[in-house]
């Protein structure tokens, strides 16, 4: 709230850059907390369902702002500082997101590592029957006491300990490689992408709406089966459909006269298509399983580490889309986002675990066998 009220009043480039940095930082940390709250609340054969709601919920979020300023730009577009009112409309399911939060309980894990075991009696009761109750916080103890036996955290355990170190870097490599999937590049620029393509101004913002469709229904396909098909097969498949399109568009850009009249639109339907399958396989998927691998002892802080790695994947994208656009074209750039599909394919099939199906302790269990 306090950084999008900041941005609508501030008087010069300065103090707007100051509280997007402000809006930043309560991003940065509600991605890292919602995801691993979500999982360690949730039964194990409701966890992706639950989990994946969290990414619809964004890409709601940004498919209603295409709308509302493709709606505000075609309207008032011609008033000085309209930006402004875009801006103000954010804060709006900020007050929702506070007030609701009110009443969430807290996490039934962190409450057993902090030593309120009747508390996450109460919670796990809460959306399971007594018995698995019961059952779950003997389990969630279990490991509580092995962790407190060992008392390296943070940097200490993963320099230290082996299967920590292994699995802080497949989440390193599953939140890097899926921003330079180059989502937010579409995300972001979008729009320039677009009247880059062909379009003119006017029609790139109604044009880009395209890929918030894109993007609903792509996280909607992904809500409804993820809890019916095995994690990393649908990660693998996600970046070999992104992988494709990204040839597709690449093509497209290099190799298709600008004087055909249906370039701008063959190209906005492949980049459509690429949003679709990012947001149905990699984006839901990808906060799913962090928010599944880690530890319960050096969660808060793999999690927080690999989120960190991620946005600064992004911000590496972001920064430079523009700039490598410019200087070799939209085809080699989107070539190059392919290259890099085709490494993170490697990756996904060589190091990403299962974990559906599972308690987030059985899938520690596991990492911890595999490294001994």
């Amino acid at each position: 709230m306090l950084g999008t009220l900041g941005c609508v009043l501030s008087p010069s480039w300065v103090a707007l850059a100051i509280f997007r940095f402000v809006l930043g930082l309560a991003v940065g940390g509600a991605s890292a907390v919602v995801p691993v709250f979500l999982a360690e609340i949730a039964p194990s054969e409701t966890r992706g369902r639950i989990v994946t709601r969290n990414e619809f919920m964004i890409v709601f979020g940004q498919f209603l702002a295409f709308v509302i300023n493709a709606v505000i730009h075609n309207y008032w577009g011609s008033i000085n500082g309209i930006w402004r009112v875009m801006l103000l409309v954010a804060v709006l399911p900020a007050f929702g997101l506070f007030f609701g939060m009110l009443r969430v309980p807290e996490s039934p894990r962190w409450l057993v590592a902090k030593g309120r075991d009747r508390e996450a009696h109460e919670v796990l009761k809460l959306i399971r029957s007594p018995k698995r109750a019961d059952a779950e916080l003997e389990e969630v103890r279990r490991l509580v006491e092995e962790d407190r036996r060992m008392v390296q955290m943070g940097w200490s355990a993963i320099l230290h300990t082996r299967w920590i170190r292994r699995v802080v870097l497949i989440g390193v490599g599953i939140g890097v490689f899926s921003q330079f999937s180059g989502i937010n590049v579409i995300m972001y620029y979008g729009t320039e992408l677009l009247k880059t393509s062909g379009f003119s101004a006017d029609s790139a913002i109604i044009a880009n709406t395209l890929n918030g469709v894109a993007s609903m229904i792509g996280v909607t396909l992904a809500v409804m089966i993820t809890n019916r098909f095995r994690r990393r097969v649908m990660i693998i498949l996600g970046f070999c459909l992104t992988t494709f399109f990204h040839v597709l568009v690449g093509l497209s850009a290099q190799f298709v006269p600008d004087e055909f009249a249906g370039k701008p639109y063959l190209i906005l339907a492949f980049v459509a298509l690429f949003v679709f399958s990012m947001q149905a396989f990699i984006g839901p998927l990808s906060w799913l399983l962090l928010s599944e691998m880690f530890p319960l002892r050096t969660r808060s802080f793999a999690m927080g580490f690999s989120v960190f790695m991620l946005w600064l994947a992004n911000g590496l994208v972001t920064l430079g889309f523009l700039p490598v656009v410019t200087a070799i074209g939209v085809g080699p750039t989107f070539g190059i986002f392919a290259l890099l599909g085709v490494i993170a394919i490697w990756f996904m099939v060589r190091h990403v675990p299962e974990t559906s199906g599972k308690t987030l302790e059985a899938v520690e269990e596991e990492f911890r066998a595999q490294g001994e």
